[in-house]
């Protein structure tokens, strides 16, 4: 299969899966904060994890891959009119989310992705801390606050890693894998200090006969929903972001051929652009 097929197959595939998942991301979050899921959350911890990953890794990752930014209208109907020098044409025609792709285009900074990166763990981390599970477990209304957290900043950070037009990833392909990795690292680090917790983790979940599971089983059943729920969202893109990198590698007279047929263009030699 040639590049071009490929690409044209991948294109297709995304322009059925999209709608899907732009549909499925608000039915789960709607899923995620009101009974039956709510109020098991408040009862067993592996629930809750559940819960928790829906709001933090889930539900965002469906939002960005989705792209409901042109049905929102936050974004033109159209790709914006690019002319021969790589500027739009009529920027005035464009959507919020529009003018974004084209700032993180031009300005990408890098940095930023790294600031968006390390929020969205300072929050992941202070979400799991006994405190505010507890907390959770107990006032059923801070699952609200749980997911007006978490659900935004898990927008932010998957846009950095995948592709969600008309946005772009600031980060190269290199590092949205390690980016991505070290997010679901920190995830699985949570998900092991539960686990390997010699007593109870948390301490507002009920683990009396009359629930039917033990501490050490309803711990053990968290981490792996943690583990399993991260690994399926991550490693895909770990996975698909080396592969295309790896499959872009291109002749190292490609750039010089690029930068002449640029010349070409503009009508200027490339000695005098060095000089």
């Amino acid at each position: 299969m040639t590049d071009r097929a490929a690409g044209a197959l991948s294109s297709s595939a995304a322009a059925v899966v999209r709608p899907v998942l732009a549909v499925l991301a608000p039915v789960l979050l709607v899923l995620s904060v009101v009974p039956p899921l709510a109020t098991y959350a408040r009862r067993f911890e592996f629930v809750e994890a559940i819960q928790f990953c829906l709001l933090a890794i889930v539900i965002p990752a469906f939002i960005v891959s989705g792209a409901p930014w042109r049905r929102l209208g936050l974004a033109a109907g159209e790709p914006p009119a690019v002319g021969a020098d790589g500027d739009v044409i009529a920027p005035a025609g464009l959507g919020p989310v529009d003018r974004m792709a084209l700032g993180r285009r031009h300005h990408p900074a890098p940095w930023r992705a790294v600031v968006v990166a390390s929020t969205y763990l300072a929050f992941v981390v202070l979400w799991r801390i006994p405190l505010t599970v507890d907390a959770v477990a107990r006032h059923r209304w801070l699952v609200l606050v749980e997911a007006a957290c978490l659900v935004p900043l898990g927008v932010a950070m998957w846009l950095e890693l995948v592709e969600s037009p008309p946005l772009t990833p600031r980060l190269t392909r290199p590092h949205r894998v390690a980016m991505a990795a070290v997010v679901m690292w920190v995830i699985w680090v949570l998900a092991y200090l539960v686990g390997l917790a010699h007593g109870a983790w948390y301490h507002g979940f009920d683990h009396t006969i009359a629930t039917g599971i033990s501490v050490s089983a309803d711990q053990q059943l968290t981490s792996g929903v943690m583990w399993a729920l991260s690994g399926a969202a991550f490693v895909p893109v770990v996975f698909w972001n080396l592969i295309h990198w790896l499959q872009s590698e291109e002749d190292p007279d490609d750039e010089l051929y690029r930068l002449l047929r640029q010349e070409r263009t503009r009508g200027r030699p490339l000695d005098e652009r060095s000089a």
